[in-house]
Order: structure tokens, then sequence, then C-alpha cells
């Protein structure tokens, strides 16, 4: 692997690290009775002790440290004094900028006990994404990623959202390419060893279409239904790839 190709792998690792880290902590308290805003202040507190900047606050004026998407929320909640009860399900993302790199994650939690269709979302929804990470390699093509996430998430009777996706990361927090997760087995451009972006599947329980709601961040599902996420921050080699926000536990 090339220097240039080192160099990124090295400062994303240690990011996608910190942001792992992040998660693990937020698994200790994603309770029932838990205000979503006491996750923010994790979030915030635990990056800022590992020297690291939580790159959502002010990105493009979201106004909290991470985003906190509850049950039919798809994506980018905003933290609140909103508390969190038993049967929920809660999306954590936490994005960590450490030293002009960034490392990019999110986890689906189960607040309490779940009904047997939400935890069956949650583990189809995880299993897509890592289905995923598994045949990436230099020159797949982006359709490839897609389309192993849609066939195994309409196997389960569930829908990919298709409004949001993952994306090129680095120095940039987004950038190209991006990453659909649906498409067709064959198409679009090849993936080359060096690359570095997230697979960051949405599945929802009911129809794929979403909505944003007033305050022009908030993504919903149109009908209500829940929806759960992952997300992991991978790097492309010749043969495979590293996932950089693997968590330690």
């Amino acid at each position: 692997m090339s220097n240039k190709y080192k160099e990124a792998f090295e400062k994303t690792r240690i990011a996608g690290s910190i942001a792992a880290a992040a998660l693990n902590e937020v698994s200790k308290i994603a309770k029932p009775g838990v205000k979503t805003n006491e996750i923010d202040n994790l979030c915030y507190e635990f990056l800022n002790d590992h020297g690291a900047y939580s790159a959502p606050l002010f990105y493009r004026g979201f106004p909290k440290s991470c985003c906190t998407s509850t049950n039919h929320v798809v994506c980018h909640g905003i933290p609140s004094e909103k508390v969190l009860k038993d049967g929920d399900i809660l999306n954590v993302d936490v994005t960590a900028l450490k030293n002009g790199w960034h490392g990019d994650t999110s986890k689906t939690f189960e607040i309490g006990e779940v009904s047997v269709k939400a935890k069956k979302l949650v583990q189809t929804t995880y299993n897509a994404m890592m289905q995923a990470i598994k045949i990436i390699k230099e020159d797949i093509h982006l359709g490839d990623i897609g389309s192993v996430i849609q066939k195994h998430v309409e196997a389960e009777g569930f829908s990919v959202v298709q409004d949001f996706c993952g994306h090129g990361i680095g120095q940039q927090f987004h950038k190209e390419p991006n990453v659909l997760h649906y498409g067709k087995k064959g198409t679009g451009e090849k993936i080359k060893a060096g690359m570095i972006f997230t697979i960051e599947p949405m599945i929802n329980l009911g129809n794929y279409e979403t909505k944003t709601l007033n305050d022009g961040w908030t993504a919903v599902t149109k009908d209500k239904s829940l929806s759960a996420q992952f997300e992991h921050t991978i790097g492309v080699k010749k043969d495979g790839c590293e996932i950089f926000t693997l968590s330690k536990n």
C-alpha cells in the first residue's frame, strides 16, 4: 500500500476507534428513563477527553454532538429532553474528528424489552451491513454493495431507504463516492484500493419513503414505521477491506 494510503488509513483508524469507543460508552447508559440530551453530552465529553472533536456539531448548522434517532426517525434526529422508553429502538450516530481526519459510525440500541419485529429489524440491518462489508475489495462495483444489502433486506420483508446513502470520508466529512444501499450488481464505478467510505444502511419496517421535518434535519418514515441503521467507516484494500470503527468490546 502506498504511503499516501497508509497515512490516510492510520489517521482514520485513530478517529474511528475513538468514535467506536464513544458508542461503547453510550451502550452503558442507553436505557429507559435516559434523555437523548444525556447521550449527546456523553458523546461530546468522551470525544473531547480523547483529543477529538464532534464533526456533526455545527456542521451545516446541526446543533448537537451526535444524532439520536428513535423508532420511526430514520436519521439526523436531534438530541433533546426526549426520554427513552422501554421498547424504543435508538440509533446513535457519532463522528470523531481527530488530527484532521474523520471516523464515522452508528449503532441501533434496543431500549429495554423491544418487540419481536423491532428485534428482527435491528438484526437484519446489522447483518445487511456486515454482508456488504464482506464483499468489499478492489475492483468490485459500487452497485454490488447496494445489491447485497437490498437482497438481504427485502428477503426479510423490509425496505431500504433510498433518500440517504453512505459517502466517501477522510479529511472531509462527506465527499465522493456516494454509496447507495440498493442497486444492481455490476453497476456504478469500480472501487479502488485506498478509498475510504461509510456503509450505513437505513432499513424500514414498512415502506422505504421518508420525509424531513420542519427542523430541516430530522428524517422520518412517511408511514411512521420503525427504522434501524448501522454504520461503519471502511478502507478498501486489494483483497478486502479494513473496518476502522470496530468496537473493542
